[in-house]
């Protein structure tokens, strides 16, 4: 017999020793998020990283030379196998020559490679792992991406180094289209690295939508090519606290290369203090009783140059990023300064507001909003637009942030046929324990303004789609609060469609948002305090409500999953006591 053919039997033989000399060996706890119909068996494939391959299906519409797989298939290749170079050589001896091999065959139905994912991007999968072998089947390249990612996750290692992957058949598909994270990056500035490794975080939750907060009243470090001014007086620092026209470029391929759609945020008419500095005749001149006090408040939504600026400064954010939906904030918007200008009290009387500057704010939302749909793209607002009896056109989407009853904000907007995007329940910026994830469970089906407060934003959620909008909850997915213990469990128990209204208001909350307010959040402590907290919302939006109603039953994978967090470089909190595999060597 040839030393090559000795070797392979030996390889053999070891795993099948292996196999069962360690029965108690841990297997996969599961995929997170869960897909919607897994199926695995006890048999399993000993895989060799020399022996393990990723190649294009013969029907494939996608070939070699697709940039999203080509770069996918080598990125997996390192997940699957970190420790490649550095087997130790105990395991080396049995492992590096002519093992079984193992090949993972992906067929895309549509090609695809070189666009952006977008609403109606179709993210589904099938994935059959059999003896040898992987077949990996999608409509497009961003199923497949979601389904290498599963893939990776039901690869696990052995306490000699070996590794094992089942048998399994998946059939998979996202619940809702919009599964976003919100980064606020003007309270403290973010590196580039830190907002690249949450994009990565994110693909392996399956999050698809990085809402970028990207300006807001501290900062503006958004470095602009037609209002250069605005970065360079705006940002905390001109030269090193700016995000330049490359990096915001580098942030979208990123994004673009792991399935995920980058959605910019500037927030106006309030919110807008440091917009201010580079942009003189921007803001509101507040008054001290007949004279000017010195201070600036919202934007100055009673001028013509206020739209002429933001008009050009959409145009550029129209060029430079290129999802079709932009987020224009309209949220908290102080009118004390209004109400002391006098400027403003005349040009109410003469637009027959009288009083309410609520009107005025709807004046200036509408105007920004129109300008939009001229660009082609869709506005996202906060709930407090609709809040404000604003009636936006069904083109845009609600987002449902305040907190409290946000399933009856939904109903609200859901009754006036806007869809829906839910955040409020998933604010991760605020100081609540980590079992608490299981709040975060029940997305409606379709989510888009964006309800992201109220005691009961169950009642904005019926009120705004009974209008005909669509809906975003963010609500109570407020991340940055945090405190002691197993807060995520309350993420998970979010159940956004349980709003009284009709089955067509339902479809209009079109997905959710986690949102990373940073006051308190930096690149110190901006990992650990998404993850895997944020996961709790990734699996409400992606897989089957009633498949995943039990927060005991999900605790095992999440705590797995949150190790291969760990293990992928991602700085993830424990969920509890206990430990990670990957802590020592094994043998």
């Amino acid at each position: 017999m040839s030393r090559s053919g000795s070797h392979s039997h030996r390889v053999r033989w070891w795993c099948l020793i292996v196999a069962v000399v360690a029965v108690w060996v841990q297997q996969v706890e599961g995929v997170w998020p869960l897909p919607q119909q897994l199926h695995q068996s006890a048999d399993r494939d000993c895989l060799s990283p020399q022996r393990f391959s990723f190649t294009y299906g013969r029907d494939s519409a996608a070939q070699t030379g697709c940039s999203v797989l080509d770069a996918a298939f080598k990125r997996y290749f390192s997940i699957i196998f970190p420790d490649f170079t550095t087997l130790s050589e105990n395991v080396l001896q049995y492992m590096w020559s002519e093992p079984q091999p193992f090949v993972v065959s992906v067929s895309v139905k549509t090609r695809g490679c070189d666009g952006y994912p977008d609403e109606d991007s179709d993210e589904s999968y099938t994935l059959s792992v059999s003896e040898g072998q992987a077949v990996l089947r999608s409509v497009s390249v961003w199923g497949a991406l979601r389904g290498l990612e599963s893939l990776s996750q039901l690869v696990y290692q052995d306490d000699y180094g070996t590794y094992f992957i089942n048998k399994t058949e998946i059939v998979d598909f996202p619940r809702f289209a919009f599964r976003g994270l919100l980064l606020d990056t003007s309270r403290h500035y973010l590196p580039l690295y830190a907002i690249l490794k949450t994009l990565d975080a994110m693909a392996y939750s399956k999050l698809n939508v990085f809402h970028w907060h990207i300006v807001d009243d501290p900062s503006f470090p958004y470095q602009s090519r037609t209002f250069p001014d605005l970065s360079n007086k705006g940002a905390f620092h001109p030269f090193t606290h700016i995000y330049t026209q490359s990096d915001v470029i580098r942030v979208i391929e990123h994004a673009r290369m792991r399935g995920i759609r980058v959605v910019p945020e500037f927030d106006s008419p309030g919110h807008t203090q440091s917009w201010g500095k580079g942009q003189p005749g921007l803001l509101t001149p507040c008054y001290k009783g007949s004279v000017p006090s010195g201070s600036f408040g919202p934007v100055d939504p009673t001028v013509d140059t206020t739209y002429k600026f933001m008009a050009s400064l959409l145009k550029e954010v129209k060029f430079v990023f290129p999802d079709s939906y932009v987020h224009l904030g309209g949220d908290e918007v102080s009118f004390a300064c209004w109400q002391s200008n006098p400027n403003v009290r005349k040009f109410m009387e003469k637009m027959g507001f009288g009083k309410d500057f609520t009107k005025l704010e709807s004046f200036y939302m509408e105007s920004i909003m129109n300008m939009t749909a001229a660009l082609n793209k869709t506005s996202i607002v906060w709930q407090d637009v609709f809040d404000y009896h604003e009636r936006p056109r069904s083109k845009y989407v609600v987002e449902v942030w305040k907190q409290g009853c946000y399933l009856c904000k939904m109903r609200r907007v859901t009754k006036a046929g806007l869809k829906v995007i839910l955040a409020a329940p998933f604010y991760l910026d605020l100081p609540i324990p980590t079992h608490s994830w299981a709040r975060y469970y029940n997305i409606p089906q379709d989510t888009v303004l964006e309800i992201w407060k109220g005691a009961k934003y169950q009642t904005e959620l019926s009120r705004m789609t009974q209008a005909g909008h669509r809906v975003l909850l963010s609500a109570p997915w407020y991340i940055n609060h945090i405190s002691y213990g197993q807060d995520w469990r309350n993420s998970y128990a979010v159940q956004p469609q349980n709003f009284s209204g009709t089955d067509e208001q339902k479809k209009l909350v079109i997905g959710g948002e986690v949102a990373m307010w940073g006051e308190y959040v930096d690149a110190t402590n901006l990992s650990p305090r998404l993850w895997p907290r944020a996961c709790a919302a990734a699996e409400r939006l992606w897989s089957n409500e009633e498949k995943t109603l039990n927060a005991d039953l999900a605790f095992p994978r999440l705590k797995e999953f949150r190790c291969e967090l760990l293990r992928r470089g991602i700085q993830a909190e424990p969920l509890f006591v206990g430990h990670c595999r990957h802590e020592y060597d094994g043998l």
